[in-house]
């Protein structure tokens, strides 16, 4: 690989494992809650603040699209926790409707907009490869704040309010940096595959998530193949390894 070629993947790299450092906790509690939607709902509800905020005519990377953002997923994450509260029973179709009237929300706000499709589908599937110094360093401190506060309280006691918070705090900076795509691909991939680890389950989901964004960020170098789709793919298929690695030794032992 060249040195150009290298200087472009280290940074997505680099961007790649500041997601996964947050996302990776906060899939496995995800998925202890049976609320496995949430983070592309949260995702979507973020894209409608950026959304929004280019439709007002604002700086793609200014800061005022950054509270956009980050008010349109907190906004989100505080009705998700009164439906949850409120009708616990059907949230996760809530979770749904949410993510499908963001969505929906995003198609008309670029109804008008010569360069709509293209934001759409930066959005979902996102531009790593071109992440900045900047965002880097942002992601870098807001990762750092979440991971003392999830760690240094616990994901037991943060509640539901603390839990959805800190998840649209996460997901805001990371759904700018990677794409929708990828932020459900780092919660929900490693969390399913490790789910068998026992003690070692954080370890082998770290693990599932590196070696799926080294992989796929390699495959779209060699390859000239879009980035964000084949790291999904890639972490799909380390995550299924993985999890055929974690079985072998129980098959094993139940043959003894």
């Amino acid at each position: 690989m060249t040195q150009a070629g290298l200087s472009i993947i280290l940074p997505a790299l680099l961007a790649g494992l500041l997601v996964a450092a947050t996302h990776v906790p906060l899939g496995m509690q995800v998925l202890a809650r049976g609320i496995v939607f949430i983070d592309i709902a949260i995702a979507q509800i973020a894209g409608v603040g950026v959304v929004a905020a280019d439709y007002f005519g604002l700086d793609h990377g200014g800061w005022i699209v950054q509270a956009a953002a980050l008010s349109a997923a907190l906004l989100g994450a505080v009705l998700l926790t009164w439906t949850e509260r409120r009708w616990p029973d059907v949230q996760e179709a809530i979770i749904g409707c949410a993510f499908i009237l963001a969505a929906t929300a995003q198609i008309l706000l670029l109804a008008n907009n010569p360069h709509g499709g293209e934001f759409l589908k930066d959005l979902l599937a996102g531009q790593i490869l071109w992440v900045s110094e900047s965002q880097l360093y942002v992601v870098a401190g807001l990762s750092a704040l979440v991971l003392a506060h999830w760690f240094g309280v616990g994901a037991d006691r943060l509640g539901r309010l603390g839990f959805y918070l800190v998840f649209g705090l996460s997901v805001t900076a990371s759904v700018q940096l990677v794409g929708v795509y990828l932020v459900f691909s780092t919660l929900i991939i490693p969390a399913i595959a490790s789910r068998r680890a026992g003690d070692r389950r954080l370890a082998w989901a770290y693990g599932v998530s590196a070696i799926g964004y080294v992989v796929g960020l390699i495959a779209s170098a060699l390859y000239d193949l879009p980035t964000g789709p084949i790291i999904v793919w890639a972490m799909a298929m380390v995550g299924i390894a993985a999890s055929a690695a974690m079985k072998a030794p129980m098959r094993a032992a139940a043959y003894q």
